[in-house]
Formats: structure tokens, C-alpha cells, sequence
């Protein structure tokens, strides 16, 4: 059974549980630990949902916050629905273009 993986990017409720509610506020912080960010970028990782996030960064955040990736990530896992396939169904019934098919030629052997 295949399983539907998902994640929430809570870095706005870690900030906002630690007084801090402006984007401008993160880029010195992670400036001293190294990571060099405009604060555009800063206002995309706090604002959206990074698709990727170097290990860097979030070592830098797990720092600053005093917290672990998993209060700034949240995983679910759930099973998807399996697609059933032609060979999982039954035979369809005839339909008229089924019906409309030529028979196949029979080849007698020379009398």
C-alpha cells in the first residue's frame, strides 16, 4: 500500500512563541551563526513552506530557538488510495466497438 507523506513548516509559531514577530529580526541572528540570507529570503523560509532547507539553516534555527527540527517540522503519513489497474478488474463487457472488430482469418491448409 503506498503511503501520502506531508509536512507543516511551523518556523512563525516557534518566532511568534519566542516574542519575535518581524522576519527583519532573524537575519542578524543567523548572520551570527554564519548563514548569510537576505531578508527576502528570510521573509520566504518564515512566510511559506521550503521545499528545501539546508541542514545549515536549520541547525542555525534549532539554535537560535533553543529547539529541535521536530517543533519546527511536523510530518504525517497517511495511505493513499491505490489506483486499480486493468488487470485488477474484471473483464469489461462488450461494448458495440468490440462488437465491430473483424474476425480473425483462418488459414486451411491446401487440399
Amino acid at each position: 500500500m503506498k503511503r501520502k507523506v506531508s509536512y507543516t513548516w511551523k518556523l512563525r509559531e516557534v518566532m511568534a512563541a519566542h516574542d519575535m514577530f518581524t522576519t527583519t529580526a532573524l537575519v542578524p541572528l543567523l548572520r551570527d551563526r554564519g548563514i548569510e540570507l537576505s531578508a527576502s529570503q528570510v521573509h520566504r523560509l518564515v512566510s511559506g513552506t521550503p521545499e528545501r532547507l539546508s541542514l545549515q539553516v536549520m541547525a542555525a534555527l534549532c539554535d537560535i530557538f533553543a529547539c529541535t527540527p521536530a517543533d519546527l517540522v511536523t510530518t504525517t503519513a497517511v495511505n493513499a488510495g491505490v489506483r486499480k489497474t486493468a488487470s485488477d478488474d474484471a473483464p469489461a463487457p462488450p461494448t458495440a466497438a468490440t462488437k465491430l472488430r473483424p474476425r480473425p482469418a483462418r488459414i486451411l491448409p491446401d487440399a
